[in-house]
């Protein structure tokens, strides 16, 4: 009888509990992006809200083909083994980064995921950099943290950038995108007052492409996940590091795996 209980309970368990699964959602919002969702193993919605990870890519991978996105990033650095404890989610642009197509992803994400809104998180390369600084200009009372590689900004008002524990690393030896154009963000940032939530890091000697190995780091999200917007006081962890001899080992210890991946829509949900 006991044995029977048991075997009740974990068939009842089954319907909540999925091994990690990569999802391509093609049309999932009217006029908004297409995109890739990762939910990781054993993700259950009666248990827990997972935080959610939002990847902006930059130009190179821009089109109609959701594989593309799968060339570097934080979906990328899934597949070849890097473990992320979280909601990660890819979209896939033809242009300009929009702050609002950006936030439809989310409010998407929360409604048909159990997430923590508190633990929202936005990182991007070069114009996925751009991406990320435009969006938490746009809403900076809905990201808990946010990290801008090689990037910049378009937005009017970079004020809102300050209330944001912040991360922006640019190499001096990038030229696609100058390191002058970070510095123009951190300048306007300073022109607004208290930048106390702002790292900015300037690598002596780093080009534009090396930075993508910052995608397949643990301390990357680590750093990220060591903020939250219910924070009773809002501080930057400085406890983390960005250098070229750390840039060397982004992906030692990584074994690729397969995700097994599918295509469709999710439910919203119950």
């Amino acid at each position: 009888m006991r044995k029977t209980g048991i075997l009740l309970l974990f068939i009842l368990l089954i319907p909540t509990m999925v091994s990690a699964q990569l999802i391509a959602c093609r049309d999932s919002i009217k006029g908004g992006y297409n995109f890739w969702i990762y939910i990781p193993e054993d993700y259950d919605p009666e248990l827990c809200e997972l935080p959610v990870v939002m990847f902006l890519h930059g130009k190179s991978l821009c089109g109609n083909n959701l594989e593309k996105v799968l060339q570097y990033g934080s979906i990328d650095a899934l597949k070849m083994g890097r473990e992320i404890e979280a909601i990660v989610v890819a979209p896939q642009t033809n242009g300009a980064w929009k702050p609002k197509k950006v936030m439809d992803l989310f409010k998407w994400t929360a409604e048909h995921y159990a997430v923590d809104t508190n633990r929202f998180y936005v990182l991007g390369m070069s114009m996925g950099g751009y991406g990320t600084l435009d969006f938490v200009a746009t809403y900076p009372d809905k990201v808990a943290a946010a990290i801008a590689l090689c990037g910049g900004s378009t937005a009017n008002d970079l004020c809102g950038l300050t209330e944001v524990p912040l991360w922006i690393i640019h190499g001096t030896a990038d030229n696609m995108v100058p390191v002058k154009c970070s510095q123009r963000v951190v300048d306007s940032m300073c022109s607004c007052g208290d930048t106390s939530l702002l790292i900015f890091n300037k690598m002596d000697k780093i080009n534009h492409s090396r930075l993508a190995r910052v995608f397949y780091m643990d301390q990357t999200y680590d750093w990220l996940f060591s903020h939250a917007l219910n924070d009773s006081v809002r501080t930057v962890n400085r406890n983390y590091t960005m250098t070229n001899a750390i840039l060397d080992k982004a992906y030692k210890g990584l074994k690729p795996k397969k995700l097994p991946t599918k295509d469709g829509k999710a439910k919203k949900k119950q």
